[in-house]
């Protein structure tokens, strides 16, 4: 039964996703196509803080002499 609520919690989620993107209005291409987008936008957008990220927050360290 647990398996069958979470499947249930989970349509709820993506139901609520449609509604507040808009994206019930589009055609199953057409979403797919923007949550391609919307995916590949949020993996750049967390592999490029993964690897700058580390760089700047030494740089500021070692502006304000945190480290030496």
């Amino acid at each position: 039964m647990a398996l069958g609520d979470c499947w249930k919690q989970l349509s709820w989620f993506y139901y609520q996703y449609l509604l507040v993107t808009a994206l019930y209005m589009l055609e199953p291409w057409e979403r797919t196509v923007f949550n391609s987008l919307l995916v590949s936008v949020a993996g750049m957008a967390v592999y490029t803080g993964y690897v700058f990220m580390p760089q700047h927050i030494m740089a500021i360290l070692h502006y304000f002499e945190v480290v030496q």
